[in-house]
C-alpha cells in the first residue's frame, strides 16, 4: 500500500451578502475571512495565548513536545493561582515554567502581579481572537475560547488554533440598570431571566439539565454604556454558564479609551519593568489599530440559535447565586437575613470598583466580631492606587484582611474558608467544596459583601437601600471610575 493521502479543507464559502453575528465575523477576520457560520471549520490567527500556572507545567512539557523554538504570537504566562501562599515546590513551578516563556519570547508575569485575565487583557485589541488555559479566558474586547493545555499549547508554538465554529444565543439588554443594581446584578440576570423563559434549569435528582448557553458563543448587546472593564464581568461569567466563549458589542469610544489606556500602561509601567521584546510588538500594534481603530459589530439579520432578552427596568433589587450553583439564582429578598461566617471579595470578577464600593460602606465600621473578611485586589495597579486613595487603610482599620494580588480563595487551592460555614462571595463560581470543605457561597456584589460584614447577615432590600443611600449614592461617580493610565 502506498502512502496515506492527506485531505486538506477548502476554506468555507457562503453567499454574498450573508450576513454574520459580531462572533462570527471576528473569527472569519482572524481567519481571513468576511466571517464564518456555525460548524465550519476555520485555523483562526490566535493574536495572544494566556497561560497560568495551574496548568503551566503541563503547557510547558507539551510546547517541548511540539518542538517549538520561539512564540509565532502574544503569549503571556501568570502565576496568579499560586501568588498567596506558595509552598516549595510552587516556587520552583514558577521559576521553571517562567523561565521557559520567557526564552521562548514570551511574557512571564511576577507572583503578586495578579489575575491573568485582569492583566492578560491589557495586551487585547478589539480584533483579537485567542484562547488560554483557564476557563475564564473571556476576553472582554474581541473573543476567545478557553481551551486545555493542549490547545494551548499548539496555539503558542504554531499562532493559530482549530475550530469548529459554535453556534451564538444573543444575550440583548433593555433600558438601563434601576439605582442600587450593579453589574454584578447584570450577570446574575442572565440566568435569572434564562430560568423564567424555561431556557435554563436547576435540574433535580433524575432530570437533565438545560442550558441554552451550554458550548455556544453568548454575544452581549444593548449594554454600550459600560466601560470595557465593567463589560468583562459579564463575559468572564460566560464561563459559568457553559458557554464556549463570549462577544460583546461595545460603544467604539470606549474601545478607544481602553485600547489607549493599555498602551499607555505597556509603555509607562510595563514595559520598563519586563524585557520581552514582545511587549514592544503589543505597543506597535495598539498605535497601529489606534491610528485605525477598527470596531466590530453583528449584521442586520444575522441568525441566533436563541435570543434572550432582559429588561433592565425589571430588576429592581440586586440577584445571588444562592448555594452551590452559579445558575441558581435568588433575589435580596429571598436570601436576606441568612446568617453568614466569611465574606470574599476578590477574583477575576472583582474591579478596582469594588474594593472602592467596599471601602464607601465600610468606612467608619466595624466588621462583626469573628467575621472573616477577605479582600484581594486583582493587580498590582489596583493595590497600588487603592492604596493612593487610602481605600486600603479604610479596609484594614474596618478590620478586612488585605492579601496578595491573585486569585486567593475563588480557586481554593491555597486559602480557604473554614469547614461548613457560609459565604457571601464576589467570586466566580460556588461549586460544592471548592472555596471550602461543607461551605455554603452566596455569590454576589461587593456591596452586598461589604453590608453583610458590618450586619453579620445579607441584608434586606430596606437594609442594603438605606446604606446605599447613606453611604454610597452620591459617590458613585467616584466609585465607578474604571483604573485608567
Amino acid at each position: 500500500t502506498g502512502p496515506s493521502k492527506v485531505t486538506l479543507t477548502d476554506p468555507p464559502t457562503h453567499p454574498k451578502g450573508q450576513a454574520f453575528t459580531q462572533a462570527q465575523k471576528l473569527v472569519g477576520h482572524a481567519a481571513g475571512l468576511p466571517g464564518v457560520l456555525p460548524a465550519d471549520f476555520v485555523e483562526p490567527k490566535a493574536s495572544v495565548v494566556f497561560s497560568q500556572d495551574t496548568t503551566g507545567r503541563m503547557t510547558q512539557q507539551e510546547i517541548q513536545e511540539l518542538a517549538c523554538t520561539g512564540f509565532p504570537t502574544t503569549v503571556i504566562q501568570s502565576f496568579c493561582h499560586t501568588a498567596a501562599g506558595p509552598k516549595s515546590k510552587d516556587a520552583s513551578m514558577q521559576a521553571m515554567v517562567g523561565d521557559f516563556i520567557r526564552e521562548l519570547g514570551g511574557i512571564d508575569l511576577r507572583p503578586g502581579d495578579g489575575v491573568i485575565h485582569t492583566n492578560g487583557n491589557r495586551f487585547l485589541l478589539p480584533s483579537d481572537v485567542g484562547t488560554g488555559g483557564d476557563s475564564h479566558t473571556r476576553f472582554p474586547v474581541g473573543l476567545s475560547f478557553p481551551a486545555g493545555s493542549d490547545l494551548v499549547a499548539f496555539a503558542a508554538s504554531q499562532g493559530f488554533l482549530p475550530l469548529d465554529m459554535p453556534e451564538s444565543v444573543l444575550v440583548r439588554f433593555t433600558g438601563k440598570p434601576q439605582p442600587g443594581i450593579t453589574v454584578r446584578d447584570l450577570v446574575h440576570a442572565i440566568p435569572w431571566v434564562g430560568i423564567q423563559q424555561g431556557k435554563v434549569n436547576i435540574p433535580g435528582p433524575g432530570e437533565a439539565k438545560v442550558n441554552v448557553f451550554s458550548d455556544r458563543v453568548l454575544e452581549v448587546q444593548g449594554l454600550d454604556w459600560m466601560t470595557v472593564d465593567e463589560a468583562f464581568k459579564i463575559t468572564d461569567a460566560s464561563a459559568e454558564r457553559s458557554a464556549a466563549g463570549a462577544a460583546f458589542q461595545h460603544d467604539p469610544k470606549q474601545e478607544i479609551d481602553f485600547v489607549q489606556s493599555c498602551r499607555n500602561f505597556l509603555v509607562n509601567t510595563f514595559a520598563p519593568r519586563h524585557p520581552a521584546q514582545e511587549v514592544k510588538q503589543v505597543i506597535a500594534r495598539m498605535d497601529e489599530w489606534l491610528n485605525s481603530p477598527q470596531h466590530w459589530k453583528a449584521d442586520e439579520g444575522a441568525q441566533y440559535a436563541d435570543v434572550v432578552e432582559i429588561d433592565l427596568a425589571k430588576i429592581t433589587e440586586p440577584l445571588l447565586a444562592a448555594p452551590n450553583d452559579p445558575d441558581k439564582t435568588v433575589t435580596l429578598s429571598e436570601a436576606a437575613g441568612t446568617p453568614i461566617d466569611e465574606i470574599f471579595i476578590g477574583s477575576c470578577m472583582a474591579d478596582i470598583t469594588d474594593f472602592r464600593a467596599a471601602a464607601a460602606i465600610l468606612d467608619g465600621e466595624r466588621i462583626v466580631h469573628r467575621m472573616k473578611a477577605w479582600t484581594v485586589p486583582p493587580c498590582r495597579e489596583s493595590n497600588v492606587q487603592l492604596g493612593r486613595e487610602g481605600v486600603l487603610a479604610v479596609l484594614l482599620e474596618a478590620g478586612a484582611n488585605v492579601h496578595v494580588p491573585g486569585c486567593s480563595l475563588c480557586m481554593g487551592n491555597q486559602g480557604q474558608v473554614a469547614k461548613g460555614t457560609t459565604v457571601v462571595s464576589t467570586s466566580t463560581r460556588n461549586f460544592d467544596n471548592r472555596m471550602g470543605v461543607g461551605a455554603q457561597v452566596y455569590l454576589g456584589s461587593s456591596y452586598i459583601a461589604a453590608m453583610t460584614a458590618i450586619l453579620g447577615h445579607i441584608p434586606t432590600l430596606d437594609e442594603y437601600r438605606d446604606i446605599f443611600q447613606r453611604k454610597v449614592a452620591d459617590k458613585l461617580e467616584q466609585i465607578n471610575k474604571p483604573l485608567r493610565f
